[in-house]
């Protein structure tokens, strides 16, 4: 078979975006200013304690001096912003997924949220800039004190006229894409667990959506999270909003949407979802998988059965360390269906050697149909007992009790002819 190639306009699209690597250069150099800045500060600092120790220094040079070495601070911390945010954005992805020192914002930095953060940093630098000016005040000259204050107010004014169309950019861009999205995405029930095997006409049910909060940014936006998203194997793709939370007889909403915000993902803790088959278990499930994806996150989703099969080669291959080293990649697996189907002695110890790995290393979804105190009708051997302690030590759980959704599809279906 003959390969096509790419067309003229690709071609000359990939030679445009390979320019993006110009501006790496720049981001290094940027890292030899922050030494300078580096060096200053030590240097501030050191001419500020001899002249302590000499007995040289009165109050007011102290507090000069103090804010010079704030300044620098200040100043370097807009420099790392620049260049760890500015390399991310607009040359290539810094894959931090997992460090347990991963900057909160890096995960939805974008154009926006970079300019709004840097405005005020600046506005910071300049706040401090003019207090200096105030505190030797008797030393600076009254048209300085003048133009200090009226290009301090200029940082101010910009740095909020920039948050406030970053806002309307921001909310116009979350309406668009999730009309695109219904768009694009395949048909699905809106919130059954699963899909149905038998195409039915179904009555549109009346959905009240969970007060999950939103994604920070557009996350179609953000470069690899589809790449993520085909990775994680997921058998379906459900949105956490779409969850339809008036069919559960209960389940704690609120947990659902803490849950929501992927704070237990940085955690590394656990989540624990139980109930009858049906339930939605399997939905909450990907929705939060999906939402790690698009969050930055790497996910895996398997059955139980597929997890203990996939260890079970590695073990038979002699490379199970290898496997679950692997699985660190990976900040979140989701292992669905629990208790669904036996497991054997050997197949009890392959699924505990994954638990008591990733036990604070990383974070574990796991939806079963019965709870906790019965996984000794599910698992063989004395294994269950450590899986369960190691498992529910930083876990959420969360039960649902309801009849399965799946028995309520058919039967609206079949009495709407009649009504």
């Amino acid at each position: 078979m003959t390969r096509t190639p790419p067309p003229p306009t690709a071609t000359l699209g990939y030679a445009l975006f390979a320019t993006r690597w110009l501006q790496a250069p720049l981001y290094f150099g940027l890292v030899v200013v922050q030494g300078v800045y580096v060096y200053k500060f030590f240097n501030e600092l050191w001419t500020l304690i001899v002249r302590c120790v000499a007995g040289r220094a009165d109050e007011t040079y102290v507090m000069l001096a103090v804010l010079k070495l704030v300044d620098v601070v200040m100043i370097a911390n807009l420099l790392i912003m620049v260049i760890v945010g500015g390399y991310e954005t607009f040359v290539s992805r810094i894959d931090l997924q997992g460090h347990r020192d991963q900057p909160e914002w890096l995960s939805h930095v974008n154009p926006n949220v970079l300019k709004v953060k840097l405005a005020t940093a600046i506005v910071g630098i300049s706040s401090v800039h003019l207090l200096q000016m105030f505190v030797d005040v008797e030393h600076t000259p009254q048209h300085s004190l003048l133009w200090g204050t009226l290009i301090h107010m200029a940082f101010i004014v910009s740095a909020a006229i920039l948050a406030y169309m970053s806002g309307e950019m921001v909310a116009r861009s979350e309406h668009h894409p999730k009309e695109h999205g219904r768009r694009t995405a395949e048909p699905e029930p809106s919130a059954g667990p699963e899909p149905s095997t038998t195409p039915l006409p179904v009555a549109p049910l009346p959905v009240t959506p969970l007060p999950i909060p939103a994604q920070p940014g557009p996350p179609e936006r953000e470069a690899h999270a589809e790449d993520r998203v085909r990775a994680a194997g997921f058998p379906a793709r459900k949105q956490l909003e779409d969850f339809d939370a008036e069919y559960p007889r209960a389940f704690d909403r609120d947990t659902v949407a803490r849950l929501g915000k992927l704070d237990f993902v940085a955690a590394r803790r656990n989540v624990l979802f139980t109930g009858a088959p049906g339930t939605g278990k399997t939905h909450l499930a990907i929705g939060l998988g999906l939402r790690a994806c698009q969050a930055g996150h790497r996910v895996l989703f398997a059955t139980a059965v597929e997890w203990a099969a996939r260890l079970a080669r590695a073990d038979a291959a002699g490379r199970l360390s290898e496997e679950l080293a692997g699985l660190d990649d990976s900040a979140l697996l989701i292992v669905d269906e629990v208790g669904y189907v036996p497991f054997d002695t050997e197949a009890a110890r392959l699924l505990f050697r994954l638990v008591a790995h990733r036990y604070e290393r990383g974070s574990v979804i796991v939806t079963s149909d019965r709870p906790l105190e019965r996984w000794h009708e599910v698992f063989d051997g004395p294994a269950v007992l450590a899986m369960v302690d190691r498992l529910t030590h930083h876990a959420e759980t969360v039960r649902l009790e309801g009849d399965s959704y799946r028995k309520r599809r058919p039967t609206s279906a079949w009495a709407e002819p009649a009504c």
